[in-house]
């Protein structure tokens, strides 16, 4: 059976979505594969989860009034744009990718390799505490020797650090985690209480003007969430807690286009102002450890019950089941963990270490599918009634993006450097200076995508609703 193509891809997603397969024929893609140099279909899910995401809020547009317009993404620019982290420019500099000087894999005395992700600080100190070494990547080689793989993967999770061991696709098949997720859709969209339909905002000349979004997320997939539906007209108001470290090279790229504000949820007045604008609120994207944003009181359920109708969104790493359902993660642990690694290295002819996608393809699949998500929710919600709860998860759409098959030559396509993108960077101003970045690639007729704020320091506004 022959690999589906992109417009398959997006169908399938969009049915998943319980929506009305009459909106497809207004997506147009182009370009083919292969984009990046991975084994894996990368460009084709770039452009499949970017698509679903513009025609959800092309369709908004429809639904409120709007006009009939077309929509369209390009592969090669979705594919850049699913490692827009690497095309970045500061005051006409560029950043670059920075990680902490231990993070990366290393062989554990069984021989297993393991992936040590360090860049918050707090996670670096667990890990060389577990170790009992000094912070530099000879000692922390030495001291894995005393290790093996799946051991310490199991203290580090039970210290709350983030590692895993690498395996295979049948390794992670077999693991209870793996088993007990393998039957999830990639998005799953759940009624979860009783509401009256809300109209959509009618206010605006964009697809989603008018549309509140509460984004409660760090480092890639959530931010790249909401920073998709700014791009399309939403107000997104991204929260994030002082007390907890960001990465602000990060920041300057998914949090274009959003307002960005701080609240300490341990502290009972700033969970009584999350409250509030909870009640304001169309949507809400958590993107924490699971069970941490709802144990101040902002569980789904919670939520539905303060605000009869929003949207929740949650994201995991590993899924809503199964014995690794609470654990922290990170894309490049996810990949590690469910095979990702030792696939991509077998393709290369690599047999004595792993070997990585080119980009963070499952958190940016999983950021595209959550505003696609939430979208297709409140569309639902216009029509049915109800709270919604979506739920994405790293994991989750790993396994999604193995289902969409391999390219036998992928990994011979260019690796696309700075100068190569020019055609597609955009500049503007930014609370840290002036950006040049990747623009987006989900183009709707007559309404371009733009960021209408610039990104800025996470504390710059207040917690309030413009």
């Amino acid at each position: 059976m022959a690999d589906p193509t992109p417009m398959q891809i997006l169908a399938a997603l969009w049915h998943e979505a319980g929506l009305d397969g009459a909106a497809l024929g207004r997506m147009v893609l182009t370009g083919g594969e292969p984009q990046l140099p991975s084994s894996f279909r990368v460009g084709a899910a770039a452009q499949a989860t970017i698509a679903a995401a513009t025609l959800a809020a092309a369709e908004t547009w429809r639904r409120r009034g709007g006009p009939i317009r077309g929509a369209g993404v390009d592969m090669r620019h979705a594919a850049l744009e699913f490692r827009s982290d690497h095309y970045l420019e500061l005051d006409g500099k560029p950043l670059g990718e920075r990680w902490d000087s231990i993070a990366g894999t290393y062989t554990c005395g069984d021989g297993r390799w393991v992936r040590l992700h360090t860049n918050f600080p707090h996670h670096r100190a667990g890990v060389l505490r577990l170790l009992r070494c000094e912070g530099e990547r000879g000692a922390v080689r030495a001291a894995l020797q005393d290790w093996t793989g799946f051991d310490f993967e199991q203290a580090a999770a039970e210290a709350g650090m983030c590692v895993t061991a690498m395996r295979s696709f049948a390794e992670w098949d077999a693991h209870p985690q793996g088993a007990a997720t393998a039957a999830l859709p990639v998005l799953r969209i759940e009624r979860i209480g009783e509401a009256p339909p809300v109209p959509l905002p009618t206010d605006g000349d964009r697809p989603l003007s008018g549309l509140r979004v509460l984004e409660l997320t760090r480092v890639i997939a959530g931010p790249v969430g909401g920073r998709t539906l700014a791009a399309h007209g939403a107000a997104v108001l991204h929260i994030t807690a002082p007390h907890l470290p960001a990465f602000d090279h990060l920041v300057l790229d998914v949090n274009r286009g959003k307002r960005a504000a701080q609240l300490d949820l341990r502290r009972e007045a700033d969970r009584a102002t999350l409250r509030e604008l909870a009640r304001g609120a169309d949507i809400f994207v958590q993107g924490y450890r699971p069970g941490a944003v709802a144990s101040h009181g902002f569980s789904p359920a919670e939520l539905a019950a303060l605000r009869p109708g929003i949207v929740c969104v949650s994201l995991s790493a590993y899924g809503e089941v199964g014995p690794w359902a609470a654990r922290r993660g990170f894309d490049s642990l996810v990949q590690t963990a469910s095979g990702f690694n030792r696939a991509e290295a077998a393709a290369a002819g690599i047999h004595d270490a792993p070997k990585v996608l080119p980009c963070q393809a499952l958190d940016h699949a999983s950021g595209f599918l959550i505003a696609f998500g939430a979208l297709a929710a409140r569309l639902r919600q216009a029509e049915e009634g109800g709270s919604w709860h979506v739920r994405v998860s790293l994991a989750g759409t790993g396994r999604w993006l193995r289902r969409l098959g391999r390219l036998e030559h992928g990994l011979a396509a260019p690796d696309p450097k700075m100068t190569d993108v020019q055609d597609l960077l955009e500049s503007s101003a930014s609370g840290f200076g002036t950006l040049r970045a990747i623009r987006h690639s989900g183009v709707i007729e007559g309404a371009a995508p733009r960021y209408a704020l610039p990104s800025v320091p996470l504390d710059t506004h207040a917690a309030s609703w413009e």
